[in-house]
């Protein structure tokens, strides 16, 4: 069984002026919840065990989930204050059954197959891989080097002029026990505090797998969003 965390605490600031104050998971997309959505494609490719890591205003997500979707059996990990990425998977983390889980941040939709991410992961020896992909310009994001013999992510390049390359496209297959190897503070970015830190040890498998990618954090993004996730969920469920 498919087992998967989704980060649903953000409060989604930088939307604003186009949502009204609800976490930014549930900004509306095509008349439905950003969530909606990514929780919806996971249904379609065979996950059944969900963990919504949940903080401001959860009992917005928490009242429109409940404990069912679509076949799902969703679960919630509270954060009473804000750990960051990598706290609020930590926690998550202890309601997982399975040796390994997916992460997905919840304000972001790609377009991957999460069943060939898991075979990625299972297949390599390592506890942690991600999904990458490209992009004809990465300034908003940053970009991460990738040895092209072993697919292994070897380094990350901060955000820089506008240029082509791969990036973090938010979607992970980690190890249940990725933290227990490590020292780490109660609040700690997963992305800018823990890989970084310690990617010699992990050595990241590289997921080529994302076909398209969209953050709705930024209002033009959450425009797009609009008529390109339905597109793209529809092209699933075919």
């Amino acid at each position: 069984m498919i087992e998967a965390i989704i980060l649903a605490g953000g409060e989604g600031r930088r939307l604003r002026p186009v949502v009204r104050e609800l976490p930014k998971p549930m900004a509306e997309v095509a008349g439905r919840p950003f969530l909606w959505w990514l929780l919806s494609r996971l249904s379609v490719q065979g996950v059944r065990r969900v963990v919504l890591s949940v903080g401001y205003k959860a009992e917005a997500i928490q009242g429109y989930f409940g404990p069912e979707f679509q076949g799902m059996e969703i679960l919630y990990a509270l954060e009473h204050e804000p750990l960051g990425t990598g706290g609020a998977i930590r926690l998550a983390l202890q309601q997982v059954n399975q040796r390994h889980a997916l992460v997905l941040n919840g304000d972001t939709y790609t377009d991957t197959d999460v069943r060939n991410l898991v075979s990625k992961f299972e297949s390599s020896t390592t506890d942690l891989a991600m999904t990458v992909t490209y992009l004809d310009d990465v300034s908003r994001y940053g970009t991460i080097v990738i040895e092209k013999e072993s697919d292994t992510v070897i380094g990350f390049v901060e955000k820089q002029g506008s240029s082509a390359g791969y990036i973090n496209a938010g979607i992970y297959c980690l190890s249940r026990d990725i933290f227990e190897k490590y020292s780490t503070p109660e609040k700690f970015s997963f992305e800018r505090d823990f890989m970084p830190a310690r990617l010699e040890a992990l050595r990241p498998a590289a997921f080529k797998g994302a076909d398209a990618f969209i953050d709705i954090g930024i209002p033009e993004d959450y425009e797009r969003a609009q008529t390109l996730i339905p597109l793209f969920a529809g092209k699933v469920s075919r």
